[in-house]
């Protein structure tokens, strides 16, 4: 199974359009060890030739042109597209807007929790895609399942979404809302099966706070991708750059007792990757503390092209 990291950050990208945070200068002004990440997002094939992406971020034309095995072949008809298939872990505008992207009547499968598929049925924009071209299809969670492309052929890469704490996009909260995590189908995980099943892989660019069933649920695994999107818990706001807390925007801070860091520390997992990066982060620093401490604690720091074999 073959996995290429598209898209690390988080949304906004890194730079983000408007953020003029040390960091995101940096990469502006083409300083050494910043370099620019698109927003979150995963293609996955179990052939390498059709492809599963997991989210449609808003860069979504960016990150096909950066890589060819997501471009139409050379020998292929005159519209065509090696995407089989669209998987969405929540409604969260970085994660859906690139689906509009996507709207050239080309032939793909959406796959989304129920409550997810009712936020884009409620939004008459993602009509775009026509329903008798691109066909939404319902994951259950905790039910495994073969994507498949539009004509219902298996695409082989099997998966098992899951329930992670989390919360509804922003764009649907009440602005007085607490908005407080929740699971209710809002934000999932998703589980990626090797053949046969002798490996799995985790995928979860979002999560509110790690419980003690996740955990149990990574332990053994071949290795995850997970949500690194703040450091510290006040991050944005010690940055200036906002009044958010992590938890606030259903986000786990990787430091702290309670953190990503101390929460899956001693639990067996073979490989570590941070992605869905915020621009405020200090661990996209390459020479700060806060990237050495991650590091020393079996974490990789995804880049944009990263590939991921198993």
């Amino acid at each position: 199974m073959l996995m290429k990291i598209i898209g690390s950050a988080a949304g906004g990208g890194f730079p983000q359009w408007n953020c003029n945070f040390t960091f995101s200068r940096a990469v502006r002004f083409g300083k050494a060890g910043f370099p620019p990440r698109t927003q979150s997002s995963l293609a996955v094939s179990a052939d390498g030739l059709r492809w599963v992406l997991f989210n449609a971020s808003p860069d979504i034309r960016q990150q096909i042109a950066a890589t060819c095995a997501l471009q139409p072949a050379a020998d292929a008809p005159p519209r065509s597209s090696p995407v089989c298939a669209v998987v969405l872990t929540n409604a969260d505008v970085d994660h859906v807007a690139g689906l509009l992207s996507l709207r050239e009547r080309q032939p793909f499968a959406l796959y989304a929790t129920a409550e997810i598929l009712g936020i884009l049925a409620e939004n008459p924009i993602f009509n775009v895609l026509v329903p008798a071209i691109v066909p939404r299809r319902e994951l259950i969670p905790d039910e495994a399942v073969e994507i498949a492309d539009a004509e219902e052929r298996g695409a082989g890469v099997r998966i098992e979404p899951f329930i992670v704490a989390g919360k509804g996009p922003l764009y649907l909260e009440d602005a007085s809302s607490e908005a407080p995590a929740h699971d209710e189908g809002e934000t999932i995980g998703i589980r990626i099966l090797s053949p046969e099943d002798r490996k799995s892989f985790f995928y979860i660019p979002a999560c509110a706070a790690i419980t003690d069933e996740l955990t149990k649920r990574l332990d053994g695994a071949a290795g995850v991708l997970f949500d690194g999107t703040f450091y510290t818990d006040d991050e944005m706001i010690l940055a200036g750059v906002g009044e958010k807390t992590a938890a606030r925007m259903g986000h786990s801070a990787l430091s702290g007792a309670g953190g990503t860091l101390a929460r899956l520390e001693d639990v067996a997992i073979a490989r570590r990757i941070l992605v869905h990066i915020n621009n405020t982060n200090p661990i996209l620093d390459g020479n700060s503390a806060e990237r050495r401490a991650v590091e020393a604690a079996g974490w990789e720091v995804a880049e944009d092209g990263m590939e991921v074999a198993f």
